[in-house]
Order: C-alpha cells, then sequence, then structure tokens
C-alpha cells in the first residue's frame, strides 16, 4: 500500500467538492453579476481554506521526515 493513499484521497475529495460546488453556482438561477460575486467569494474562501490545509500538510510532512531521521541515526 502507498505511504501517500491518504493524501491522494484527499486531493480527489477536495477536486470533487469544488468542482461540484463550481456547477452548482454556475447553474443557479441568478442573474450573471450575482453569480459571478458569488463565485469569487467562494473562490476567496476555498483559496485560504487551501492554503490553511497545504500548511497542515507541509507541518506533518515536516514532522515524519524529522521522526524518520531520529529513529534511522
Amino acid at each position: 500500500m502507498s505511504d501517500n493513499k491518504g493524501g491522494e484521497i484527499i486531493g480527489a475529495f477536495l477536486a470533487g467538492g469544488i468542482l461540484g460546488a463550481a456547477i452548482g453556482v454556475l447553474f443557479a438561477p441568478k442573474a450573471g453579476k450575482d453569480t459571478r460575486e458569488q463565485l469569487g467569494d467562494w473562490m476567496d474562501e476555498t483559496k485560504e481554506k487551501a492554503k490553511e490545509k497545504l500548511e497542515k500538510l507541509e507541518e506533518e510532512i515536516k514532522r515524519r521526515k524529522d521522526h524518520l531521521l531520529k529513529h534511522t541515526n
């Protein structure tokens, strides 16, 4: 089993959620301006959440790397 299986699953889940939400917003019966504003707001929020998750993932990778280095020396 691959060590990155969890990361692949999380990535697929996030991509599916982003795609589903974008399609939902685009097909909602609203004026174009309202839809663009809503989509822009949603993209800003999603970008911030993705940035936070990436930072947590980087911290976890560093923690695991440090743990491995301590146990291989």
